[in-house]
């Protein structure tokens, strides 16, 4: 599965994430797949790699995640978040369940 088009994060998301990485402590992460579906990695950061496809945290443990799909990171909104927030609160459906 391919990501959509990166959209670079605001620099202020990247102070955030220098002082993580520097504690050394397992991390959280939720995040949007590349199909838009929820994703969550756990793990100790290694570093942050850039590819033709964006910038990613690489985890200790193998996993990545794009910078513009991370919704949380222990709890600390990511550059997802706001289109997470949408998402969550969108209506389903205006006939609040009913059948016509």
């Amino acid at each position: 599965m391919k990501y959509s088009k990166y959209t670079p994060v605001d620099p202020d998301f990247f102070d955030i994430l220098e002082s993580t990485v520097h504690k050394n402590e397992e991390q959280n992460i939720f995040f949007f797949l590349p199909d838009n579906s929820l994703g969550q990695a756990k793990g100790k950061f290694k570093h942050l790699p850039k590819n033709s496809e964006g910038e990613f945290i690489t985890l200790k443990n193998g996993e990545f995640v794009r910078l513009d799909r991370i919704i949380t990171i222990n709890g600390k909104p990511g550059p997802a978040f706001d289109e997470y927030d949408n998402y969550a609160n969108e209506c389903l459906s205006c006939k609040a369940g009913y059948e016509e």
